[in-house]
């Protein structure tokens, strides 16, 4: 199986299967009174099922790394992970708008790194700044093409933020193009990481932020490091290895789903419809990326370090 021709060739059909769902639904998905309760219970469902569903093995690779540390009592891990998720939304709670930039910076960095952990980039200075740059479109894009509509997903997540200047919004887009293209310069991959930073920009000019994100999410970056893992766990057989990953993912999928949805009715008893939703979402993944990516960042650590 050749992961990396999987993933050009997956990005390129994103990419255009994306500017098709652009031009025949965009009309159709900016008719508010039709479309947002239909397409924000929709992106919830995905996220729910298809977007985290790509860190459901984060056990695995948890108990891996227990056995590095010579700790024995694998089952630790759960509670250390579940400890960490709900200190993250005490905190949202306590200190949202330091939470929500934290969130925001780390995930702009988990993007960018992780969308092209497929490549083999030669070591350059600033590496990590790149990554950040390049998976900061994921951020900005959507404040840039439609400021009102993310600034007021912001304050549903009780965070007031001063509208960013439109000239400094799409510098900061230029500078994430400039990354992008060093990044592609100094891999071996032909490219394709700038379609997925095209796929991006089309998706979030055209369509809304909720809209954007979940289709990045779902189909672009948790696509890719699902079929990371289907690598890891067979390297000779896509089949088999896909087969195997839903197997072992399911289980913490279907768990995570039903929390997810636990925390929507009982927001719902609080909130409308859309504002649960939006809680649940953005909180719910925030809880949920912070201990994955500090969990990616100390099994590549010590894998280097075995290295």
């Amino acid at each position: 199986m050749n992961l990396y021709r999987i993933n050009k060739q997956y990005s390129l059909f994103l990419f255009f299967f994306c500017i098709l769902i652009i031009f025949t639904i965009s009309e159709f998905l900016d008719r508010k009174e039709i479309v947002i309760p239909f397409q924000t219970l929709l992106c919830f469902f995905l996220i729910s099922i298809v977007g985290i569903s790509h860190g459901a093995l984060d056990h695995i690779k948890g108990y891996n790394l227990m056995k590095i540390y010579k700790i024995q009592n694998k089952f630790l891990f759960f509670p250390i992970y579940i400890i960490i998720s709900l200190s993250i939304i005490i905190l949202w709670i306590l200190l949202p708008l330091l939470t929500l930039l934290s969130f925001l910076v780390i995930a702009s960095y988990h993007f960018g790194k992780e969308d092209c952990s497929v490549g083999k980039i030669i070591e350059i200075r600033f590496e990590n700044l790149l990554y950040l740059l390049k998976g900061s479109l994921v951020i900005i894009a959507p404040l840039a093409f439609h400021t009102n509509e993310t600034l007021e997903i912001f304050q549903i997540l009780n965070v007031d933020i001063i509208t960013p200047h439109e000239n400094f919004l799409f510098g900061l887009i230029l500078i994430s193009l400039i990354a992008t293209i060093i990044i592609v310069y100094k891999s071996n991959n032909e490219g394709f990481f700038l379609a997925d930073w095209l796929t991006v920009l089309s998706l979030n000019i055209f369509l809304s932020p909720l809209v954007a994100f979940t289709i990045y999410f779902c189909f672009l970056h948790s696509v890719r490091h699902s079929l990371s893992l289907i690598y890891e766990l067979n390297k000779n057989n896509f089949n088999k290895g896909f087969k195997e990953f839903i197997k072992k993912a399911l289980p913490l999928t279907i768990i995570t789903g039903i929390l997810y949805l636990i925390a929507f009715f009982i927001l719902a008893n609080s909130y409308d419809l859309d504002n649960a939703i939006l809680k649940v979402i953005f909180i719910g993944l925030a809880s949920l990326t912070f201990p994955h990516i500090l969990l990616e960042y100390l099994v590549e650590k010590n894998g280097k370090k075995r290295n």
